[in-house]
């Protein structure tokens, strides 16, 4: 595959990153879950570690500076071909960008933002790294979902900032839209009202497939992270909501085959 073939169109997911305190002990959580192997990326913002699925990165790990409090969580990477005139419509949009635009390295340019719901996400310009190398397969993402109180207004601002075409959920107890590019579902959002946590507020939430959703829940157990929901039959497959040591929550999915 070309470079020019492998290049996301704009607003499609590209990457996700985790932000932690321990790099080296979250290498070992994910490396023995997804059977990752790890090996240096760029280093503007600190210690970072490109996590490899048989050779492919699917993902990545850095250090959180030792006085950032920040939340720890893993941040989906939405594509652009221009990460400044992103940033200027995300906060045009009335959301905010709070690091960035950045090079990083010869990697590609960055930013993260948030959306006008407090939900963190980055926007990644790709230039030597064009983002996941392999996706849906055990051990690499499945999709990402935004988790916010209502998805009208949240749905208009990313529709405004990527261009997403929208293909909601009509019901009346469920709050659902699918975001498309080019007909092809990207990503979701899940309007759940008061069920969102008052402490957390909206947040994106990565799904990694396994092959065995009830096994890999026990391995995080065993692996000092913690269940958050159980396995449950999803419309998608059986999915289950984790946490890993640092507290940084994620779901696994087997998807349906049929």
């Amino acid at each position: 595959m070309t470079e020019a073939a492998a290049r996301r169109a704009p607003g499609t997911p590209c990457w996700v990153s985790l932000m932690v305190h321990s790099l080296t002990a979250s290498q070992e959580f994910y490396g023995a879950l997804f059977g990752w192997e790890f090996r240096p990326g760029p280093q503007q913002l600190g210690p970072y570690a490109r996590a490899l699925l048989n050779g492919k990165e699917v993902a990545g790990i850095g250090q959180l500076p030792p006085d950032r409090h920040l939340p720890v969580a893993w941040t989906p990477y939405l594509a652009t071909d221009d990460v400044d005139a992103t940033a200027e419509t995300v906060r045009h949009c009335g959301g905010t960008v709070g690091v960035g635009p950045l090079d990083a390295g010869e990697a590609g340019r960055m930013a993260i933002g948030s959306d006008p719901a407090g939900a963190v996400f980055g926007v990644w310009q790709a230039a030597a790294h064009l983002g996941m190398a392999v996706t849906g397969v055990p051990g690499a993402v499945a999709w990402n979902e935004l988790v916010t109180r209502e998805t009208a207004s949240v749905g208009k601002f990313y529709q405004a900032v990527f261009g997403y075409a929208e293909e909601a959920v009509v019901s009346a107890d469920f709050d659902y839209l699918t975001l498309l590019l080019e007909e092809h579902p990207v990503a979701s959002v899940h309007g759940v009202g008061n069920a969102l946590p008052r402490d957390r507020g909206a947040y994106w939430i990565t799904y990694f497939e396994v092959a065995d959703v009830d096994e890999a829940v026990e391995r995080v157990a065993d692996l000092g992270g913690h269940v958050i929901k159980p396995p449950r039959d999803g419309s998608y497959g059986r999915v289950a909501t984790v946490a890993d040591p640092e507290g940084a929550q994620f779901a696994l999915v087997t998807s349906r085959t049929d």
